[in-house]
Order: C-alpha cells, then sequence, then structure tokens
C-alpha cells in the first residue's frame, strides 16, 4: 500500500484528501474506488473566492491560500506520502491575474499548482463520480463555489461540457446580505443564474436528462439537508424536484428554522446551502430532469486515477 496526496484548491474550500492506494495495480483495466480508499479527508472554509476584487485575485487571498496549503503540505508529509499534488479550479482559473497569483503562491509554498482547465474539472469530475458506479447516460452537475460544470454523458463517455460561472459561494456573495438568502434574494440569485445559462456559447437543450448526477459538496450538503428536515438517519442517495421544492418552501417560509437545520446538517455550509439548493433546483427545472443522483466521489478521486496513478501528463491551462 501507498500514501498519495490531492490537495483541492477550490472557490469554496481547500481540502487534502490522502489516498491508500493498493499495491500493483494495473493500467490495463479500469481503476475503481476498490483499488484505494480515503484515509484523511481534511477540509478549511477558506472562501477564497471572496478574496476577488474588480477581477483580481488579493494579496489577502494569496497569504489566506498560502496558510492553508502549508499546512496541508505538512500533514501530507507526516503520512510519507510518495506523492502529493495540488490543483486548483475556478478560483484561480477565471481570475484576471491568475498567473502572477499562482506563481507567487508557488514560490511561498516550494510546490507546483496544477491549474485544471474547465474540460479537465469537468473530465475528472465525471471519472470520479464513475468510479464507484456505471453512468451510461445523464448529465453530471458539478455544483463548486464559483462555477457550475456540466458534464454530458452518452454510452458511458462524456463528451460535451460547459462551465456557468455561478456557483454556491459566489451565489452567497453576490446577493445574500445575511446568512440565509430571503425572499428576494433568493430570486435574484435565480434570475442571476438564469442569466448566466444565457451567456454560455452552447445549447443546453444537449444536457437535458431525465437523471442528474451531483458531483461536490454543495450537491450531498443538500442531502444532508433534507435528511435533517426529515428525520431520516441517512441522506438520500437522491433527490428530486420535490424534494427541492419541500426545502426552498422551508427556506422561504421558516427561514429560521432552515438556518437551525442546516447548522446541525451542514455547519461549514451553512451560508451556501440555501444557494446551492437554488442552484441545483433551477438547473433540474431547465434540464427537465426528474431526479439528482447524489455522487460520492468526484474531481479529487478523477485527479488521482488518471494523473497519478494513470500517469496521465499533469496539463496546464495558460494562466492570464
Amino acid at each position: 500500500m501507498a500514501n498519495y496526496g490531492v490537495i483541492d484548491l477550490g472557490s469554496n474550500s481547500v481540502r487534502l484528501v490522502i489516498f491508500d492506494v493498493k499495491d500493483g495495480i494495473s493500467k490495463k483495466k479500469p481503476i475503481t474506488c476498490k483499488d484505494f480508499r480515503s484515509i484523511i479527508n481534511d477540509k478549511v472554509m477558506a472562501g477564497l473566492s471572496a478574496y476577488v476584487e474588480a477581477g483580481e485575485f488579493t494579496q489577502e487571498g494569496i497569504a489566506r491560500a498560502v496558510g492553508v496549503l502549508s499546512g496541508h503540505l505538512k500533514r501530507a508529509r507526516y503520512f510519507n506520502c510518495v506523492r502529493t499534488d495540488i490543483f486548483a479550479t475556478a478560483v484561480l482559473r477565471n481570475c484576471t491575474n491568475s498567473r502572477k497569483a499562482i506563481r507567487a503562491i508557488e514560490e511561498a509554498i516550494g510546490a507546483p499548482v496544477n491549474l485544471l482547465s474547465a474540460r479537465d474539472e469537468a473530465h475528472l469530475s465525471f471519472t470520479g463520480a464513475s468510479c464507484d458506479r456505471t453512468i451510461e447516460k445523464g448529465t453530471v452537475v458539478d455544483l463548486g463555489g464559483g462555477s457550475t460544470e456540466l458534464i454530458r454523458v452518452e454510452e458511458g463517455r462524456d463528451f460535451d461540457d460547459v462551465s456557468i460561472g455561478q456557483g454556491s459561494l459566489s451565489s452567497y456573495a453576490g446577493y445574500v446580505e445575511f446568512v440565509m438568502p430571503q425572499a428576494d434574494e433568493v430570486e435574484a440569485i435565480e434570475r442571476a443564474f438564469l442569466d448566466q445559462v444565457a451567456k454560455t456559447p452552447v445549447d443546453l437543450k444537449k444536457y437535458r436528462a431525465e437523471t442528474l448526477y451531483g458531483v461536490g459538496g454543495s450537491a450531498r450538503a443538500a442531502a444532508k439537508l433534507y435528511a435533517q428536515m426529515t428525520g431520516e438517519s441517512c441522506r438520500p442517495k437522491t433527490l428530486t424536484p420535490e424534494h427541492f421544492d419541500a426545502l426552498l418552501d422551508l427556506l422561504e417560509n421558516n427561514p429560521s428554522k432552515f438556518a437551525h437545520l442546516a447548522a446541525r446538517a451542514v455547519p461549514e455550509r451553512i451560508h451556501t446551502v440555501g444557494p446551492g439548493c437554488v442552484i441545483l433546483s433551477t438547473l433540474m427545472q431547465k434540464l427537465d430532469a426528474r431526479k439528482l443522483e447524489i455522487c460520492k466521489r468526484g474531481v479529487r478521486e478523477g485527479y488521482l486515477i488518471e494523473r497519478m496513478l494513470g500517469n496521465a501528463p499533469c496539463s496546464r491551462v495558460k494562466a492570464q
């Protein structure tokens, strides 16, 4: 067995996952979740998208990222990882000074930061989501803090992807005054998201599917919150439009109860779970979906499988 460290530098959280990988994995057959297990899953809610001002990632944001990454790298060394990789997504990909910000972070921590393109992020999310299940047809939805990625799946392969420039944390930062969004703020988040959808360069009709596959913390948070609301002992594996209607009705009619339930179910996401539910509900309506399957695994597992265990080259997008 060997340990591999993956650090996901996201818009909302910066997460270190230490994977314990079986010896003798063959590259001639697909790597599945049976070939590895996570032994450490350490998340810091850094809120890095809040450090983007006028399109630039600020010095304060760089300092915040450096502090969190340094701690994660120290923990990874404790586990004697044979390899530890850092990858970044929308928060650094979309800022106007990404090249400068990444260079400053790399110099401070003494390690490279791999900036994933939107296409790479989408593909790796599909790879991770499908390592414990067969996804033959549908749309994978990766709702992050700063963006929402859609991946079209046909005959077990991912083809098209689109990145919508709004996520759960950016929705909170842009449209919510206090902790819980009020009714008018919910409407503002939905309108803004639909405006972002309208700006996408592709026709979303080809992403319409009866089944969506939810990747990322926002989808899992919605399932945990629904379980808390209904008194279920385990989060549901699937959410429907009716489930989201119930959650959003509670948010609108009893925001205090919604907040208390969120504080118990997902305390680290208490401010973003509401906006996340709005976006997921809006997407289900837009894509005529009848169910959202909650995926346990995603981009970090996909990165491990393809970029580390598969020895695929770690492509870097051109930073600005």
